[in-house]
Formats: structure tokens, sequence, C-alpha cells
């Protein structure tokens, strides 16, 4: 027999033999498993691709143990390299913006906008930022590559404006409200309202993997957190401290920790954001209200705006290592950090300023007369991919 008959001879067997094995399992109705993992035809079905693990359609984060990778220093988007480099200041006495050129250390024009703006807040994209207009049921758009006004958009009682890490939704926070308003983020039209029951919804960070936010009600001293896709509470606890006036939040590099800066605790309240356990107290100075990180995740700056202070978190350390004290006392109330990172912007809410502090000494740069009740300060441009609103909070 030639070897090519051979081969032939062989294949034909074995294909026989494969045969009766399909025929045996397609006989046996026992092995249910078997018949789910094969076709009919024998072949074997995919398996179910496994669900991503962030928020669907968020850009997924550039290192795992790091939230804030993309924030390092001068590391600009392509569209935030065409912005103004300016300090944007909400006066919210004075209904006006306050814009600073930080190289003059001067205010160098003053915008008109609606009844007592609380926030200055850059969009999802980057592209505009938006003037919180609380008593005035409004947000007012900023070209940050002109400076110049734009729209004016009907919202009621914005206090503070987020943005999903997927950029799918804008969330107002409406304190007097007492709702979180989900709207679309071009339009802001409104797509969800969520009642709460805690009073004075104002400040929020995201998860690591976006499923999630944590909220702080200042009136009532509660914590809430939020489902993001489901657009639903999940969690509600007080804080355990009485009068407790939590502000600020702000998640650790690492994702396993959030902070929030409590004006009446005097210090942030550290939790654990997945668990969701009771959150323990350290102390930082009187009045804690803004929380920043440095360009390198290393540490995080805190106002203490009741004693004029910054005290300095190291993240690796776990531990309070620098307080510096404004030489002339003040305000320190909420800001951001500049794109180089060297200088940290803080409004002084009741001494109508500005401060620069050089965050490399803790030496104060600069004093900067502005409007009446100056608030949440916006540093443009900052590194990173995209805003997920308040003065700033970028990944």
């Amino acid at each position: 027999m030639s070897r090519t008959r051979l081969n032939l001879t062989k294949r034909a067997a074995a294909a026989l033999a494969a045969g009766a094995v399909l025929a045996a399992l397609a006989g046996c109705g026992g092995d249910k498993r078997s018949d789910e993992a094969l076709g009919t035809e024998g072949v074997r079905k995919p398996a179910k691709p496994k669900s991503a693990p962030g928020l669907p359609g968020m850009p997924p984060v550039l290192d795992p143990k790091d939230a804030y990778a993309a924030d390092r220093p001068n590391a600009l988007s392509p569209v935030a390299k065409k912005f103004l480099p300016r300090v944007y200041v909400p006066n919210t006495e004075s209904d006006t913006v306050s814009v600073i050129d930080p190289k003059k250390f001067k205010v160098v024009e003053t915008i008109k906008v609606g009844d007592q703006p609380q926030h200055v807040v850059p969009s999802w994209d980057m592209k505009t930022l938006w003037v919180n207009n609380d008593l005035g049921d409004s947000l007012t758009a900023i070209d940050p590559v002109t400076g110049e006004t734009g729209r004016t958009v009907d919202v009621s009682d914005p206090y503070n404006l987020y943005f999903t890490p997927n950029g799918k939704h804008a969330i107002v926070m409406a304190s007097m409200d007492r709702e979180l308003v989900f709207r679309d983020p071009k339009t802001m039209n409104r797509v969800k309202t969520v009642p709460v029951t805690c009073a004075g919804v104002n400040h929020a960070d995201f998860s690591m993997d976006g499923r999630y936010f944590i909220v702080s009600c200042e009136f009532s001293g509660e914590l809430l957190k939020v489902d993001t896709e489901k657009m639903k509470i999940v969690g509600q606890q007080k804080i355990p401290f009485k009068g407790a006036m939590p502000q600020d939040v702000k998640m650790s590099p690492d994702g396993k920790t959030f902070y929030i800066a409590d004006m009446m605790a005097h210090g942030m309240w550290v939790l654990d954001g997945k668990k969701f356990t009771t959150p323990k107290l350290l102390r930082t100075g009187k009045g804690c209200h803004g929380l920043y990180v440095s360009r390198d995740s290393k540490e995080m700056y805190i106002s203490n705006r009741g004693e004029g202070t910054i005290s300095v978190f190291d993240f690796p350390k776990n531990r309070l290592t620098k307080k510096w004290k404004l030489p002339q006392g003040g305000s320190p109330d909420m800001g951001g950090v500049s794109a180089d990172g060297n200088t940290l912007w803080l409004s002084g809410r009741y001494d109508s300023e500005v401060y620069a502090i050089d965050t490399r000494t803790g030496v104060q740069l600069a004093r900067i007369p502005v409007g009446s009740g100056p608030h949440g300060l916006a540093v443009y441009p900052q590194p990173g991919r995209y805003s997920l609103g308040h003065t700033g909070i970028f990944r």
C-alpha cells in the first residue's frame, strides 16, 4: 500500500472515531455542561466576555496604583495647551469672577455673572469652565481659550458640579433642593433626579473604577455612597461627631481611602470607600476645608480656614508632615495646584483675597485682592485627560 493511501486510511479512521465520540456525547443526556459547551456541529462556543472592571465608557486608569498618574507637572492634554493660563475666582457676595494672571499675580479682568457664584468647574472634556451661580439658578460658560463668557443655562440650585468618569452625565449638587441631579453634560438638560434625605450635599469624589462616588452632606453631618451607573444611593451614614460639617472629598492615589474635610471636627475623616464603614478622624487644624493632591501624588495640601494654615499629608508615610502658616493670617478655602505643581492657589473666603503658596517651601508668594466672598477658584489649565468637576479633579 502506498504511503499516501495509508495516510488517508488513518485520517478516515480518526474521523470515524471522533464521530463515534460525538455520537456518544449526544446520546448521553446526563452531561448538560458538555451539551452547552459544544455547538450543534461540535464546535466549542466562545466563553462569555468578562465585564470591564471600570465604569463602562470610562478611560482606563494609566496606573492601577495611582489614580492621578495623568496629572504630572505640565502634562497638559492637546486641547488644554490652547488655554490661557489663568486663575478664575468666583466672588459669592460680589456676583463676579475675578480673573488672575498667575505670572503677574494680578487681577486682569472682572466678569459679571449670576447671583452667588460658588465654584468655577471645568467640564469633563475640559473645553468649558462652568460658573455655578447658586442663587441665580444658572450656569455661566467661560471659554478657556479666550477667557470670554458664553451662554448661560438655567439650572436649579447649582451649588457644585461634577461629571461621571465616562463623561456621560453632569451631576449637580443641589444643596438646598436636597437633590443629586444627573444632567446631559452638554445641554444640561435633566436626565434623572435623585432626592436625598441628608441636608447640604456639596462635595464628592469618585472611586478608582468610577463605579461609585462619595458625597458629603454639610448641614446634617452625613456621607452618601452613590452607584454611578445606576444613579442610586447605596449607602448613607452619620459622621460620629456632634455638629460635624463635612466639606471637600478626595480619594487617595491608590484608590483605597477617601478623605473628607470637616470644618467643625477640625480635621479630615478617613474612610474605606469600598466597605463604607465608620470613618476615623485625623485632626489637621481649625476649620479644615479643602483637599488638593500634589503633582507627584505623594502629598495632599489641606486648607484650615479657621486658623489660616495649610497642613501637608504624606500619602506613603500615612501621616501629617508639615504645617504652613499664612504670615498675616487669613481664611484659606478652596483652590487648586498650578500646572507645574509649584504653586498652591487658595481663596481667602472672609478676607476678599487669594493666596499663592510655594508648594516646595510653604512660603506665601502673593496675596491678591479680589471681590467679596471668594470661594471655589479654578486654576486653569491643569494636567490630566478629563475632569471630574469641582475646582478641578483630573484623571
